[in-house]
């Protein structure tokens, strides 16, 4: 092997120069020496950057360049939502969260304090007929179905307590600031947040639960006249109201649910029955408002006059058990009876509805089209009787027809602790109970979100 300076660089050249011991070039000896160098070679490369790639990993890391454009902002915000997600109570059943109601997800707006928590101050606020507003919150808050990313919600739900304004201690609530109060809450939230105005709403749902739901009034003439807000009527409504036929306060996309009931009392009503002899001893039962002379409001009289009806028809009967008068503990007197009277006050709904079926009491419900919540799984005809106003003065003789065939079935029916369940609003969402129906129903109108349509659109648009 023979080193030769070269003139052209100041490197070396290698000049490499194999001869036989014979003075004659070994062809066999070269190939083999040039093996051996190309795999020193290789092998000398791939020790290299072994050490090199260990040093990286092992050293500080280098100063990184942070992005300050708007797609790396909302990347981190979502990234810090779904790490809080986790961070929330969830519910005690884990089945919530394995793909029911077809993966729904409900975004919950957190709204400033005076359209909901204040009124909390108020105990009768989260206890009335008309809570269900403040249950169906609160069950949210805790449920697998709530999201804390807006950008995977399903629907929006904003929680605004409009049935909490009692101007007196037993009275009923006010809600002539209804309507400025929603509309507050919907300029906060579609100033603020892009969701609502990018569907008009139709993702959003509302709860309104006072006598003639969204049109916000307590006289069914007044009501009709003022009609849904306009800032309303592309959104969802949970409301009390429904009726079979064509009405004002109802041209708006809704689900009928039951008033507000506590389970905490109606499950203390049951315990002390189960500690007593159970019996029922009262044939008819009715405590409520009942008029002698009732009292011409706009041309309209209360409940059109069947409670007094019943009241000048029944009230000599000894079979009959009418009371005109409030009584904090009448759930002890539903309890003990076999029929309970539900009869339509201004609205067509009664708390009464509920009461009845959860304390066994075969309902008679007394309300013209009146439209029942969640049928799918309440079945009404099966549980109840229904009179047609007109029919009320024959009420004694319906009754004791009902008596002498099939209450017995009836009353069998009532005891499915599924249906009691339905009707009732829990604390925390509990598989089957009221909230639970709310947001299967939400389920079913997936065809409004629109995240999913979006989702759709892509979809068709890759086939």
């Amino acid at each position: 092997m023979v080193f030769r300076r070269t003139t052209k660089n100041r490197g070396f050249y290698l000049g490499m120069k194999l001869v036989h011991r014979h003075g004659r070039q070994d062809k066999n000896f070269c190939y083999r020496y040039f093996r051996w160098v190309l795999w020193f070679s290789l092998s000398l490369y791939f020790f290299s950057s072994y050490l090199i790639s260990n040093s990286t990993k092992t050293s500080p890391l280098r100063k990184t360049t942070v992005s300050t454009s708007l797609t790396n902002f909302v990347s981190r915000a979502m990234f810090e939502t779904n790490t809080s997600v986790s961070q929330q109570p969830r519910s005690q059943n884990p089945v919530l969260s394995q793909g029911l109601f077809n993966d729904l997800k409900v975004y919950v707006y957190d709204l400033p304090p005076k359209y909901n928590k204040d009124w909390l101050a108020n105990e009768r606020c989260s206890n009335h007929l008309f809570a269900a507003e403040v249950a169906i919150h609160k069950a949210l808050l805790s449920s697998d179905v709530r999201t804390l990313n807006p950008l995977e919600a399903d629907f929006f739900f904003v929680p605004v307590y409009v049935s909490c304004n009692f101007s007196t201690v037993n009275g009923f609530p006010a809600i002539g600031h209804a309507r400025p109060l929603i509309a507050s809450a919907i300029q906060l939230i579609s100033s603020e947040m892009p969701y609502w105005n990018r569907s008009s709403g139709a993702d959003h749902v509302f709860v309104a639960s006072h006598d003639f739901g969204p049109c916000f009034h307590t006289l069914e003439d007044v009501a009709i006249a003022d009609g849904v807000p306009e800032f309303l009527k592309k959104s969802i409504i949970l409301q009390t109201f429904g009726v079979k036929y064509k009405h004002a306060c109802q041209e708006v996309e809704n689900v009928v649910i039951p008033p507000y009931v506590s389970p905490e009392s109606v499950r203390s009503t049951l315990e002390k029955v189960q500690k007593g002899s159970g019996e029922r001893d009262i044939w008819v039962f009715f405590r409520g408002k009942m008029e002698v002379h009732p009292k011409n409001v706009s041309g309209r009289f209360y409940s059109k006059r069947v409670r007094t009806v019943i009241w000048n028809k029944y009230n000599w009967n000894r079979r009959f058990y009418l009371k005109r008068h409030r009584y904090d503990g009448y759930q002890s007197e539903i309890v003990r009876s076999v029929f309970c009277l539900c009869p339509l006050g201004w609205a067509p709904w009664s708390p009464r509805l509920v009461e009845s079926v959860a304390l066994g009491c075969v309902p008679v419900i007394i309300a013209d089209g009146i439209k029942l919540p969640f049928p799918d799984v309440v079945r009404w005809p099966e549980i109840s009787l229904t009179v047609a106003e007109k029919d009320v003065v024959k009420l004694g003789k319906i009754l004791e027809h009902v008596a002498a065939t099939n209450l017995s079935d009836i009353q069998r029916n009532l005891w499915d602790p599924s249906i009691r369940q339905a009707l009732l609003f829990n604390r925390n969402l509990q598989e089957g109970d009221a909230t639970w129906q709310v947001l299967h129903a939400l389920s079913k109108k997936l065809d409004r979100s629109y995240r999913r349509s979006r989702l759709h659109g892509e979809s068709s648009s890759d086939t």
